[in-house]
């Protein structure tokens, strides 16, 4: 019996170095996008005169956003918003309505499977200029 016992151990112990020494597969890191949400009622992308956000289908993405002083803001100290809507219908796109508070967040997430026009919008009324504070995303296969 005690014989059988130490060879099931020795078994363990051969076996266990080898499941944790294993190289695991690299999980591949979202794709960094910046934004500025500005005081000015506008997202902004360094570079880019009309804003335009193009992603992969199902892609990874992070979304680091910096979101600067508005005329108004909600009870929560929110700023500005960040809400993804499909462009034929405006239906909201689930996980994806983010409120932005002054300074830098990040948000990971995947982009939506379905390939087309998307519009980000804000969500916090931030100014008069409020409505007009929106950009393209668009969503390739």
């Amino acid at each position: 019996m005690e014989t059988a016992i130490r060879l099931g151990m020795v078994a363990v112990l051969i076996a266990v170095p080898w499941c944790v020494c294993r190289p695991q597969a690299a999980q591949p890191q979202a794709r960094v996008i910046e934004i500025l949400a500005d005081h000015d009622s506008r997202y902004k992308i360094q570079g880019q005169k009309q804003p335009t956000i193009t992603v992969r289908a199902g892609e990874q993405i992070t979304l680091r956003i910096a979101a600067k002083k508005a005329s108004h803001r909600n009870r929560d100290g929110s700023i500005h918003g960040f809400a993804l809507l499909r462009a034929k219908d405006r239906q909201a796109v689930p996980g994806w309505d983010f409120l932005l508070k002054p300074g830098v967040q990040e948000f990971t997430v995947a982009a939506p499977s379905d390939v087309g026009e998307y519009i980000v919008v804000c969500t916090v009324i931030c100014s008069e200029d409020h409505e007009g504070m929106s950009m393209r995303f668009v969503v390739l296969p």
